[in-house]
Formats: structure tokens, C-alpha cells, sequence
């Protein structure tokens, strides 16, 4: 089957963190760990926790910082995607009261999505397969979480790994083939509750790592095979930002150098659904964007995993 690429044009990229923080040595008075094991482990000193603020309330100023960036026409946005597993309420959708908080008023499809980690790069698929039908002038697609509120802090196994936070991506579509946009993303149906959340997230860690290791290395493979791209022709590497050991586990199996993963995992923990639109909009903060191309890696719970190629 011949693989067809997306034409889509990113046009920004934003962020919004909470300000109130958890630190290793805050969840020292909690549970038996300490800084020394948490960051040999995870990389982890910091995370970030949302007080008294909803999830689409830190959504909206993700998406605001990406507006604002380039002083962007909201008129256009017709389409809100939100990635989420700690959505406001069971419905309306999340996606709803973000359109409603950026006064939106005109015609919008807004819907949320719920695949776990993996959560922005399937919303970035689906928002580039919407675009492409020429019915939609301007999509937002937004990763937000506010995980603090459904983490367990008496299992020293998860509460040191979560945090708060949101990152947004205005796109649009496009003709030519260099915003040509490559997707790859998958599920597996986890039968044994290896990572869910019914009321508190639970996890068992061990097969989460082997099972993310795995499969972030056949992401990276699989979107660079279908773009007919080498590694060298990636700028930077945006992976769900989890634990540094498993990016390290990456790095070493596929021969790619630490240098070429963004990192921020040290100071925000692990965001799910926002992770890897943080890490952009970071990115973005970091450089000035003159058309490199990144490559989004993520894997969650459900089991789901996937990688997208952006050319910025």
C-alpha cells in the first residue's frame, strides 16, 4: 500500500505550566524515597501541579502563548482537537470549554481524544487527515493534563513520575511537499492492567519499560522508513518525555546519540498528553524556526504508540 503524506503547515507552537511545584524532596515526606533514587531512575527533580485551575483552563493558555506567538487570527481556527485523560468533566467535551474560553463563537468541530501518552501525536494525525479534505481553514491541537489529581501519593512507584501542564500546535494545510507530514500510530489492547487509571493511576513499571523501549524504537524506524529519511536529516528528536532511562535504552538500541532527544523531563515529570506539545513549544522557544525537521516519538497506556515527522 503506498503511503501518502499529509500537507500540513505548522504555524505555532505554545505551552502553559502551572507554577506551583513538586519537588523530590517534597516527596520525601511522603514515601520512602529519596532525590538520589528518584533522579537515578527517572531523571525527575521537579514537577509541576495545578492548584484550583481545570485542565481546559490550563489548555486555553497553551493555546494563547501559541496565538500570541505569532499574533495569530483566531478567526481561522476551525478545528480543536484536545488529547486528554483528565478531561474537566465526562462532557461536555474538554475541547468545548476551550473553544468556549477563547470566545469562539463561529462555526468550530471540537472534540477530545483520550490515547493516553500517545495522545498528541494521534490528534496531530487525525487534525492532518481533517485538514486535507479542504473543509478546515486552521487547526489547534492541544495535549493537556492535570495528573496530580489522579496520582496515588502513597505508592512511591508513581507519584514521583507526574506532573501538570499543557502544549498547543496551530496548524494549517498545505500544497507543497516540503510540509509533507509523516504518521505512524498504533494500539495494543492491554489485557493484563498493566497501566490504567480507574480512579488512581497504577502501573507496573517493569513491563511499561520494556514494553515503551520496544516501541519507541519501532516508531522511529517506521515514520523515518515511510518518509525516506535517514536520522541525519532529522534536526531534533521530540520524545514523550517518561523516564530518561528508557530514552537512554532508546538511544543505545537504535545508535542514536542522547544529543539528538530533547529533554525536559527533569523539570516538568512526565505529562502525559502534553509532554511532547511542551517539549515543542519549547523547542520553538529555543530556536529560530527556519524549516527543520522533528520527530515526535510517544507511547502510553491502552497500549498505544506512535511518531509523527513535522517539517517546521
Amino acid at each position: 500500500m503506498n503511503y501518502n503524506p499529509s500537507k500540513i503547515k505548522v504555524i505555532s507552537a505554545g505551552k502553559y505550566v502551572p507554577e506551583t511545584i513538586i519537588t523530590n524532596e517534597d516527596l520525601e515526606k511522603l514515601v520512602e524515597t529519596n532525590d538520589e533514587w528518584i533522579v537515578s531512575r527517572t531523571g525527575i527533580k521537579r514537577r509541576h501541579r495545578a492548584v484550583d485551575e481545570l485542565t481546559s483552563e490550563m489548555a486555553t493558555k497553551a493555546a494563547k502563548n501559541a496565538i500570541e506567538r505569532v499574533n495569530y487570527d483566531v478567526s481561522k481556527i476551525d478545528l480543536i482537537i484536545m488529547a486528554t485523560i483528565t478531561g474537566d468533566q465526562m462532557t461536555p467535551s474538554t475541547a468545548n470549554f476551550i473553544q468556549a474560553q477563547l470566545g469562539l463563537t463561529h462555526h468550530v468541530m471540537s472534540f477530545d481524544i483520550n490515547a493516553a501518552c500517545t495522545g498528541f501525536v494521534y490528534g496531530l494525525e487525525v487534525a492532518a487527515s481533517l485538514l486535507q479534505t479542504g473543509r478546515f481553514r486552521a487547526a489547534l491541537v492541544i495535549g493537556g493534563e492535570t495528573l496530580t489529581k489522579i496520582v496515588d501519593y502513597t505508592d512511591r512507584n508513581t507519584c514521583v513520575l507526574f506532573g501538570d501542564a499543557a502544549g498547543a500546535m496551530i496548524l494549517e494545510p498545505a500544497f507543497h511537499e516540503h510540509h509533507n507530514a509523516y504518521f505512524f500510530n498504533a494500539a495494543r489492547g492491554d489485557t493484563n492492567s498493566t497501566l490504567t487509571v480507574v480512579n488512581k493511576i497504577k502501573m507496573d513499571g517493569k513491563k511499561v519499560y520494556q514494553f515503551a523501549v520496544d516501541a519507541m524504537e519501532q516508531a522511529i524506524h517506521k515514520v523515518l522508513d515511510d518518509a525516506k529519511l535517514d536520522i541525519s536529516e532529522i534536526d531534533m528528536i521530540i520524545p514523550h518525555q517518561a523516564n530518561e532511562r528508557i530514552i537512554q535504552s532508546v538511544s543505545k538500541s537504535t545508535g542514536i546519540p542522547m544529543e539528538k532527544f530533547m529533554l525536559n523531563l527533569a523539570e516538568y515529570g512526565n505529562t502525559s498528553a502534553a509532554s511532547i506539545p511542551l517539549t515543542i513549544a519549547e523547542y520553538f522557544d529555543q530556536n529560530e524556526i527556519k524549516g527543520q525537521k522533528i520527530l515526535l516519538v510517544g507511547f502510553g497506556g491502552g497500549f498505544t504508540w506512535g511518531s509523527a515527522i513535522l517539517q517546521l
